[in-house]
């Protein structure tokens, strides 16, 4: 079964794991069970008027009990006074242990993927984590029960469109010194590595330019010739199928996207807008790089609306569906 972690209690996370659950049949997903604190669920279905019973389960009796309750195996942390839309640093303790929990269950083989629901990295800054993100929090636990340092990538993937950025969540300011040819060459070899999980065949990788125009030979920035267009040309000489540098502002039209597979974009916003344009509601984050399938819904926990019954489950029911297709094929 997938594990899937329970984010922030205080977020969404507990809303749409619920609407997953009664989508289970119609959606036809996987059977999934969640690490969480059994109060919390059962807290916010009644808040919610959600007819979901919660079963506390082990990965091994989960499947059991899937098609009549959700299936949940409980923290050691325990959280239940948190919460909808109170976000405590208190509850950091057992945000943090699904997120291992999950990984650690993969890795002893009693589940299949790992599927996260959106954490709120300011509240678990204030409880001293010390991990940039999930997912540079997921290299390490990667690391510490497989053994080898991992490079993770993050792919936002709908079926309309799959972007990677080369960088993330840095400063604009600080892209063309972080655009190393080491960077570039090497995300590019994990997208081609990991894509048989996501597709047939070998992917086509379109590489988009850092500067307007793919910096127009030069006259608008010399980034695209001095560094991305010799990394196309030594990734070619490999056998990966990528081409670039692409100029941004014209790789996203439909006739554009049936030429590649993926996306490839220097910074954040230039893979991120399109993807969430096209498919706000779908898109699905999916790290590449990994020794094990991890999937998230593409957003964040809004507080705002937690327990408000108006967050949509459609990018959590994405992911674990695309999660069940990737351990598919695993």
């Amino acid at each position: 079964m997938l594990a899937v972690s329970q984010g922030d209690p205080a977020g969404i996370g507990p809303d749409v794991v619920l609407q997953a659950w009664i989508a289970r049949g119609s959606r036809l997903l996987p059977p999934f069970f969640v690490v969480a604190d059994p109060d919390v669920l059962r807290r916010r279905a009644a808040l919610l008027n959600l007819p979901v019973s919660i079963a506390e389960a082990t990965p091994e009796t989960a499947a059991r009990l899937f098609p009549d309750a959700l299936p949940v195996v409980p923290l050691a942390a325990g959280i239940a006074s948190c919460e909808a839309g109170r976000p405590d640093p208190a509850a950091a303790a057992g945000v943090i242990e699904a997120i291992e929990r999950c990984v650690a269950l993969v890795h002893e083989g009693r589940a299949s993927a790992v599927v996260t629901n959106p954490i709120a990295k300011s509240v678990l800054y204030a409880a001293g984590f010390a991990h940039p993100g999930h997912t540079e929090f997921l290299g390490e636990l990667a690391e510490r029960h497989w053994g080898k340092p991992v490079m993770p990538v993050m792919m936002i993937w709908s079926s309309l469109l799959a972007v990677v950025p080369i960088t993330i969540h840095v400063a604009l300011s600080r892209v063309p010194a972080l655009l190393t040819p080491d960077l570039v060459k090497a995300t590019a070899r994990i997208v081609d590595r990991d894509w048989a999980r996501l597709g047939e065949g070998r992917p086509r990788i379109a590489l988009a330019g850092l500067n307007p125009h793919a910096g127009e030979d030069g006259s608008m920035g010399t980034e695209d010739e001095e560094v991305l267009r010799p990394c196309v040309a030594a990734l070619r000489a490999e056998g990966l199928n990528i081409r670039g540098p692409l100029p941004a502002d014209t790789m996203f039209h439909p006739r554009a996207r049936a030429t590649y597979d993926v996306a490839l974009c220097p910074y954040h916003d230039q893979a991120l807008i399109p993807a969430k344009t096209l498919a706000f509601d779908e898109g699905v984050n999916v790290t590449l790089g990994l020794p094990f399938i991890r999937t998230s819904p593409d957003h964040g926990t809004a507080f705002d609306i937690a327990g408000k019954g108006v967050a949509r489950p459609d990018s959590l029911i994405e992911a674990l569906a695309l999660a069940g297709r990737m351990a598919a094929r695993a």
